[in-house]
């Protein structure tokens, strides 16, 4: 186990929903928090220090990371999606989450090596279940997480490659109703399997919530680095290492 007692953990995208849930629950294991938003909606705690800064801008990653020298970064942050099919999206639309998600994901991975983090650092991507199975009513959102968890995975062999002692990590959370992300990807899919929201809320099992991430995000960050997988699904009922 690692004790992330008084190591600073920097949360970047923990203003609402899952990044939110994460956040607290890092704090509530001991651990220092660096909640990072574009704007300045976080949890007003006292264990919770904020800043409001764009995390797509590649000055962001390399100040904030030489300035509190984290133990562990989370990277949350991302754009919402417009949801429409494809034929309704146009290249703009379509492209959001590249130049957010995946935007996002290559600053802060590029950092976290160059710098490097210092030995015995966790970099933990949260990524999205849609990068396995598809998000047809969502643009080019799906392939934008599955190239951040892609993106992970080279960072990982390169830490391991030049023997940095980083672990990078990619968790894919299945879509929920309790977020602002994923409530209108709800609605849209139900409408378009033409079944009530809450019938298709029922098939989708038990929904995931900020604080079981949150709870599940501190545990890796918390495990044995040499028991850490490149990648987990993540659903209400815990993490599920992927293949």
């Amino acid at each position: 186990m690692s004790d992330l007692s008084g190591k600073t953990t920097l949360v970047v995208g923990a203003s609402r929903g899952l990044g939110r849930g994460i956040a607290g629950a890092i704090a509530d294991v001991g651990s220092p928090v660096i909640a990072l938003s574009r704007s300045d909606h976080l949890p007003a705690r006292s264990d919770i220090r904020t800043e409001v800064a764009d995390a797509a801008d590649a000055a962001t990653a390399k100040r904030l990371l030489d300035r509190y020298e984290p133990a562990a970064v989370v990277l949350v942050a991302g754009a919402g999606p417009l949801i429409r099919p494809l034929h309704e999206q146009t290249w703009e639309t379509f492209s959001v989450n590249w130049h957010a998600d995946v935007q996002i994901a290559f600053h802060w991975l590029r950092e976290a090596l160059l710098r490097p983090l210092s030995p015995g650092s966790r970099v933990v991507v949260v990524s999205s279940g849609a990068a396995l199975a598809g998000s047809p009513l969502s643009g080019g959102y799906a392939g934008a997480k599955a190239t951040q968890r892609l993106m992970t995975a080279y960072a990982r062999d390169e830490a391991e490659r030049a023997g940095l002692g980083i672990t990078f990590t990619a968790v894919l959370p299945r879509l929920t109703p309790l977020t602002a992300l994923g409530r209108p990807a709800v609605q849209a899919y139900a409408a378009r399997a033409g079944v009530p929201e809450e019938e298709y809320v029922r098939e989708l099992g038990e929904p995931l919530t900020p604080e079981g991430a949150g709870a599940a995000v501190a545990e890796l960050l918390t495990a044995d680095a040499a028991t850490v997988a490149p990648a987990y699904l993540l659903s209400a009922a815990g993490l599920r290492q992927l293949p």
